[in-house]
């Protein structure tokens, strides 16, 4: 059993547990993610500059990108997000709708020329905010799976009492927040005008909620009818540090190829509160009316809320990218950049996680993905368009047990534009990625989980400005 802190304890009549929030293994794949935020430049070329650099956010691939650089600059970006999740339960249909516009990224590179004859002719620092990962999402599944889990209610005075043992609908709202953001501090420097060289560090900023309300609408063999409400909810936080290093080599003024490893996040203290006082996910907030009766069964009405803070620590994988950029003179450029991403390597400390560490050795797998992006510049104009695609860390298609949210491969594409006034740049990109998953919020029925579609669609706009 898993260390709990209980701050209040309360009794629960014995209905059959299960869970509707996320797993702890879950969550570890979730804050293993990032959304590839970053400039609109490197937006609509779908991040491929492992071996390109002269971007800002170029640093969170390869910070040897930042000598590239041949000014210093500040740039900051506007984001904004319309997401289409898209729910099927048994056969039932609905979309959800969501738009979230933030503050994606900030950041500022400065640029030193050796004072001395060296044949290290140029340093640059660079230092950038931006959001990892966006968590923000909802969507509501309702349908009729014709399992009632809530058969019976706690306030009954019938001899014997009623069971309520038809289902007739179940519903699931299900709300993430919060977001996972990063500061960078990236030093670069290039050798004989031919190789460049550089090391990051990453600094992370973690919190994240998620509330969600299982309702089931039951029955029983006289029509009686028992409504039941079961709201979960959690709210954890946390701090992360990882570092990366890379360089890009020019092997001449066509070709370029790049190579970076960024180690795993530690994130070395994650404080979770919520009210889920069985750590398998069992309970809740419940209350329960049925239409015999006027009471209303609530298990904190007495102002006994459930609630337990956990404290637990989490590495997430490493990430090794190889590049390569094909440089066409001054009227454009093509580059691409893949990466491979060691899932099997999460790993869940300070407690008893060893069934989900099993979990990701056996059932994960290390990641394929794929970025390519293109640039063409006509005079002060330029145009560019990308496609990426991303692995799924599931071994297999089968649902896996330990997981309530499980998603398919993802893949997108992007397009943009941008116009040089001399010291001062203003570039727009958009992008568009869509995946399909399923969300199972029953634990230990023979219940089918939710499918989902996913497709998200991200309007980016940054200015950029040369010191």
């Amino acid at each position: 059993m898993k260390k709990l802190f209980i701050a209040a304890i309360f009794t629960f009549t014995a209905f059959t547990s299960f869970s509707q929030s996320l797993s702890y293994q879950d969550l570890a794949i979730l804050f293993s993610q990032d959304d590839k935020n970053g400039t609109a430049r490197f937006t609509a070329m779908s991040g491929a500059f492992g071996a390109l650099g002269g971007d800002i956010s170029s640093m969170n691939v390869n910070p040897a990108g930042l000598s590239v650089f041949n000014n210093s600059s500040f740039s900051g970006t506007l984001n904004s997000r319309n997401t289409e999740i898209k729910s099927n339960y048994y056969g039932a249909n609905l979309i959800n709708q969501n738009q979230y516009t933030n503050l994606s990224q900030a950041g500022a590179v400065l640029v030193f020329d050796s004072a001395y004859k060296s044949d290290w002719s140029k340093f640059a620092v660079g230092i950038n905010y931006r959001i990892t990962k966006d968590f923000n999402n909802s969507f509501l599944a309702q349908g009729n799976s014709g399992v009632a889990t809530f058969t019976e209610y706690p306030l009954d005075t019938n001899n014997p009492a009623l069971v309520y043992g038809i289902a007739d609908e179940q519903r699931f709202n299900n709300t993430f927040a919060g977001e996972l953001s990063e500061v960078n501090f990236g030093f670069s420097s290039v050798y004989d005008q031919k190789l460049h060289v550089g090391l990051g560090l990453n600094f992370y900023d973690l919190n994240f909620n998620q509330q969600s309300t299982l309702t089931e609408f039951n029955s029983d063999v006289d029509g009686n009818e028992l409504d039941a409400n079961l709201y979960q909810e959690n709210f954890t936080t946390a701090t992360g540090f990882s570092a990366n290093l890379g360089f890009i080599y020019r092997a001449n003024q066509s070709f370029r190829f790049g190579l970076s490893y960024q180690t795993p996040t530690w994130f070395s203290e994650i404080i979770e509160d919520s009210n889920i006082v069985n750590n398998e996910g069992f309970f809740g907030d419940t209350e329960i009316i049925v239409s015999n009766d006027n009471l209303i069964y609530d298990n904190t009405a007495d102002g006994f809320f459930p609630s337990q803070q956990l404290f637990y620590r989490l590495r997430t994988p490493s990430k090794l990218t190889a590049s390569t950029a094909f440089i066409f003179g001054k009227n454009g450029l093509l580059s691409l950049d893949y990466s491979n991403k060691n899932y099997k390597g999460i790993t869940l400390s300070e407690d008893d996680f060893s069934a989900e560490n099993q979990a990701f050795q056996n059932d994960f797998r290390n990641t394929h993905n794929l970025n390519i992006g293109t640039e063409w510049r006509l005079d002060k104009f330029s145009v560019r368009g990308g496609y990426s695609y991303e692995q799924t860390p599931f071994e297999n298609n089968n649902f896996n047990p330990g997981s309530a949210l499980q998603l398919d491969d993802v893949t997108g594409y992007s397009f943009g534009a941008g116009y040089n006034f001399g010291n001062f740049k203003v570039d727009f990109a958009y992008s568009n990625s869509n995946r399909t998953g399923a969300y199972n919020f029953y634990s230990g029925f023979n219940v089918d989980a939710t499918k989902l579609t996913l497709d998200n669609r991200f309007f980016t706009g940054t200015v950029s400005i040369s010191l």
